[in-house]
This record gives C-alpha cells, sequence and structure tokens, in this order.
C-alpha cells in the first residue's frame, strides 16, 4: 500500500474488485459504531431495548426502500454496537432509465468505475446514505453517535446462505453473549 493519492496514503477498499455492487443480488450488511460505544441500547432479558439514536438506526433503515429504487429489505437487527440487515438489488435494466448500467468490458476494472462513479442504486451509495440520515438526525437532535468508518458485506450467493444469514440475524440478541461485537 505504498501508494499515495493527493500525497496521502489509500486505503485499500473493502469492496470485491471483481464485483458489480450495483448487481443484483441479496447483501448481508454490517455496519459498526465509532469504537463500538453501545449507542444503539442494550441487551436486558433477552430483548434490545433501543435508544434514541438506535430509533433512528431502525427507522432509517426501513426508510431505505422509500428513498433507493429497486431496492428490498429483508432481515434486520439493531443491535448495541452495530446493525445487520439484508439488502436486495433488483437493478434490471430498463430503456427508459437515464444510463445504462457500467459496461464491463472497459479497459477499467470495475472497482475503478466504482471509484469514480459509483452510481446512485449501488451498495455503497445505500449505505452511505443511511448512515448519513442516521448521523444528520443524531446530531440534530444533540445525540452522541458515530459510525465506524467503513461497513462489512457479504455477497449472498445462494439460497442455503440466504437462509442461514436470515437465521444467523434473526437470533442475533438472543446470542449477544456469544456475538464478536460483544464488549
Amino acid at each position: 500500500m505504498s501508494e499515495k493519492y493527493k500525497n496521502k496514503y489509500r486505503i485499500a477498499s473493502a469492496r470485491a474488485e471483481w464485483w458489480d455492487y450495483s448487481a443484483n443480488a441479496a447483501y448481508f450488511i454490517t455496519i459498526c459504531t465509532a469504537n463500538r460505544v453501545h449507542y444503539f441500547g442494550e441487551i436486558n432479558n433477552g430483548k434490545m431495548n433501543l435508544s434514541n439514536v438506535g430509533i433512528l438506526a431502525d427507522v432509517f433503515w426501513h426508510e431505505i426502500k422509500n428513498h433507493s429504487q429497486k431496492v428490498e429489505l429483508d432481515a434486520f437487527v439493531v443491535m448495541p454496537n452495530h446493525i445487520h440487515g439484508i439488502l436486495i438489488l433488483n437493478n434490471d435494466f430498463d430503456e427508459q432509465s437515464q444510463s445504462p448500467p457500467p459496461d464491463l468490458h472497459d479497459s477499467k476494472t470495475i472497482a475503478q468505475q466504482r471509484f469514480q462513479n459509483q452510481g446512485k442504486n449501488t451498495v455503497s451509495s445505500i449505505i452511505g446514505s443511511y448512515k448519513s440520515a442516521v448521523t444528520k438526525h443524531a446530531n440534530r437532535l444533540g445525540l452522541e453517535f458515530g459510525w465506524q468508518a467503513r461497513f462489512y458485506d457479504n455477497i449472498i450467493r445462494n439460497d442455503e446462505g440466504f437462509i442461514k444469514i436470515s437465521d444467523y440475524i434473526e437470533s442475533n440478541v438472543t446470542n449477544w453473549n456469544n456475538d464478536k461485537f460483544y464488549s
């Protein structure tokens, strides 16, 4: 990682360079709070009790489908210091849309194309908007809050994986003591 951009070291993208993140797929998303602080609330007696910021995180996740085109939401949970959710993109190109999907035969890699113009309905743009909305409203309400800079995604490749991840999300609260984000 010796390459510099504007005299600063660049951090490599956490996204898979071989994948187009506007592609039709289901994505398992995990976003942590800054320093894994329990901004979203606490789990007591096997139940997640949301703080005011936790309520914002919950509400704005469910708003994604109203602000992004051709997006479905599946399993989702707010935990004390992170969220898990399944985001499903269905970006089928139709002639009435203003621009076609990126040309995958371009001389640039998918990652290079994405860095220059990630598009309006990509996983990164959707998650960036979500994180921004939660932060903006937390700040507006004077609530202490911060996100970890990045987020984790897993491209769900088949029905078996989808079911396994959905079950994991839905049982996350009851398995909190064994969660890798437990602190």
